[in-house]
């Protein structure tokens, strides 16, 4: 396999693995009703609809003319991302989530085997493409994962699991054949 191969190989993953984390997030977020989207457990945490922001005004910092300029926007402002103003509307909270998210897919889709080691800068760093990427996907696992555990934590007892249902594992394991019986 030829360094070309790989990095198409690679591009493919990691958009794979940005739908598979937008999905569960967004699987996590039908859970919740309006008010729980807003919800703050305390006055250092972040509602669902903060996250939601913050990963979007992330993406769009750093997905906008990604080869081009520094990821980190003159025009950004992330303090405010976590800020929400009264009278917000989830619809459009999910309206700027999902602008951004498009935007991070066109890029992805943009980019050649090429471009996977150029550099670009975050915040004046130098990073290669696939650095760059990395360094979105799990930044925004760990956001998404913080989604998550809200919306687990908010739903409790009327949560429906994203993965594997409690005590059903053992369902759902796949078991090698045991070469010595082939």
């Amino acid at each position: 396999m030829n360094a070309d191969d790989v990095s198409v190989r690679y591009l493919d993953e990691i958009r794979r693995q940005m739908r598979g984390h937008k999905r569960m997030a967004e699987n996590a977020m039908a859970q919740l009703n309006d008010h729980d989207f807003f919800a703050v457990l305390d006055p250092e945490s972040n509602s669902v609809a903060v996250l939601v922001r913050h990963i979007a005004g992330n993406m769009h910092s750093r997905f906008t003319d990604f080869l081009t300029s520094d990821g980190e926007k003159r025009d950004r402002f992330r303090d405010r991302e976590f800020e929400m103003a009264p009278g917000t509307k989830r619809a459009d909270v999910m309206k700027k989530w999902e602008d951004e998210w498009t935007a991070l897919f066109n890029t992805l889709d943009s980019l050649t085997p090429e471009d996977v080691l150029r550099t670009i800068t975050i915040r004046g760093e130098a990073h290669t493409v696939m650095q760059a990427l990395n360094r979105a996907l799990t930044h925004y696992a760990q956001h998404i994962g913080q989604i998550v555990f809200l919306a687990k934590h908010l739903r409790s007892k009327e949560w429906k699991t994203l993965s594997i249902p409690r005590g059903e594992s053992e369902k759902y394991k796949r078991v090698a054949p045991d070469p010595r019986k082939t």
